[in-house]
């Protein structure tokens, strides 16, 4: 009897949860990526950097997202002022969801204001960044990104940027 009692609820439990499972819909997955970093400088001659930039991406697959980053930049100093605002698109792999590697290429356009012989410069640069770097989880689908990035188009004595290599800090949510 009592084997007779548990194959029964075991049938019966078997044939309530496919009907359960046929009636509803699979949750839709909501792929839209947000994010960004801000980043904040002191220097000699009285120098402050501010930057910000946001992103917004989308992911192809669990591991693939693509999408646009912004980037704008204050600098003053004695001497100088300059603002620069960037544009493009990116794309990051993910692994392990732990480390990711990456690309994006921005447009920059850059104001540049010699405060001592009131001379005013205003130019266009391209950059294409190529690096990777380590995530940690913050929360359930938010994560901080700690990178390296080298931007390959770099040339010292025409670019406007002093380095090629640039450290990046990042927080991204909706991974």
């Amino acid at each position: 009897m009592k084997k007779f009692i548990i194959s029964m609820m075991l049938i019966a439990s078997g044939s309530v949860f496919p009907q359960v499972s046929l009636g509803t819909q699979a949750q839709e997955i909501n792929r839209w990526t947000f994010g960004g970093g801000i980043g904040l400088g002191f220097g000699s001659n009285s120098s402050f950097n501010l930057q910000a930039s946001p992103r917004v991406g989308y992911r192809l697959t669990e591991d693939l997202e693509a999408g646009g980053i912004g980037s704008v930049s204050w600098q003053t100093s004695n001497s100088y002022k300059s603002t620069m605002f960037g544009v493009g698109p990116f794309v990051n792999y993910y692994f392990a969801r732990s480390f990711y590697v990456g690309a994006n290429y921005q447009h920059f356009f850059i104001n540049y204001k010699d405060k001592y012989y009131d001379y005013k410069y205003n130019t266009e640069e391209n950059a294409l960044y190529l690096g990777g770097g380590y995530m940690q989880r913050i929360g359930n689908n938010s994560f901080m990104q700690l990178g390296l990035m080298y931007n390959v188009l770099w040339k010292q004595n025409s670019s406007v940027f002093t380095s090629g290599l640039i450290p990046n800090i990042g927080f991204v949510v909706g991974l």
